[in-house]
């Protein structure tokens, strides 16, 4: 297992959207990277440059293959991954703003 710190530029006109499946904890189910990937975009922040950061847990090579393919290169352009360890990512970026403040999400 790997962990990455991903910044992605947000597709501006589908994050209602996105953030809407999130809610309804609609990504959770798909295996293998459901979960983590719903705790991932739960807790994204947001950068002032407008991209979107998080860090991810990651199982494919290339790095999220599978994810981007089911999810993410709908919401997400230009998606950069930086190899970090176990929350060190999420360290990185505590003080930053969340991409979904509020957001309520089934992942667990």
């Amino acid at each position: 297992m790997a962990f990455y710190l991903v910044t992605a530029r947000a597709k501006e006109d589908r994050l209602g959207e996105l953030r809407e499946r999130l809610e309804a904890g609609e990504f959770q189910s798909m295996h293998p990277f459901g979960r983590a990937l719903t705790r991932s975009l739960t807790g994204a922040r947001a950068k002032e440059d407008g991209s979107a950061v998080w860090e991810e847990e990651d199982y494919c090579s290339p790095p999220l293959a599978q994810e981007r393919a089911a999810v993410l290169d709908r919401y997400f352009d230009n998606l950069q991954v930086q190899r970090t360890t176990e929350g060190e990512g999420w360290r990185q970026i505590s003080a930053l703003p969340l991409l979904f403040p509020g957001l309520r999400s089934t992942a667990g």
